[in-house]
């Protein structure tokens, strides 16, 4: 009850049937106008596929002149394969950043997983719900292995940068196209933004 009344309350919805309109949402706003993105969970997760494999790659090359790579297999193996246990995590920490009601569905047969609320956020707040799980799993442990020469950190956090490849774009359209003071919200699959008056 204490959760529900003062903060962020989760509840999984499970597979996500590909109706936009089975999303918890609310109402639009007077004036609101529809971000420039993506229209649908496919077309957002072709694009997102293509740019992480884009910044894995970006990633990796000066991982390998950081630090040999060769004869490195554990750790390289562990390095590839833990970001997969971090995918729920990920979207726990993008859950955090609401103050009520989230849900979270899977949509595996187009790579991803994803949370949505129905409320209004700033476009500040927005921007670190997106970015929060790609510092904490992704840069945060590049630079570290960057800094210490780990592999099994530059390749977790190689991937983990390059699997959040969606909230980037999310965190583009936000710094892009919001005004001052606006404040974004999703509707079905898509986010809009208003002037509150």
């Amino acid at each position: 009850l204490l959760v529900k009344e003062y903060g962020m309350k989760l509840h999984y919805h499970g597979k996500y049937n590909q109706d936009p309109a089975s999303i918890p949402h609310g109402e639009h706003r007077p004036g609101a106008v529809p971000f420039r993105e993506f229209q649908s969970a496919k077309s957002l997760a072709i694009a997102a596929n293509l740019a992480s494999f884009f910044i894995v790659a970006l990633l990796l090359v000066p991982a390998v002149f950081r630090t040999p790579f060769y004869g490195r297999g554990p750790q390289l193996i562990l390095g590839f394969t833990t970001p997969l246990a971090a995918l729920v995590p990920h979207e726990l920490l993008h859950a955090l950043c609401f103050k009520g009601d989230v849900y979270f569905y899977t949509n595996l047969s187009q790579g991803m997983l994803f949370v949505a609320g129905p409320e209004d956020m700033s476009k500040s707040r927005f921007v670190f719900m997106s970015l929060l799980p790609n510092l904490v799993f992704g840069f945060v442990p590049y630079l570290l292995g960057m800094l210490f020469g780990v592999p099994f950190l530059l390749a977790f956090g190689a991937l983990s940068a390059g699997m959040g490849a969606a909230d980037y774009f999310n965190a583009f359209n936000a710094l892009t196209q919001m005004p001052k003071g606006a404040r974004t919200y999703l509707y079905q699959f898509n986010s809009f933004w208003y002037l509150p008056e």
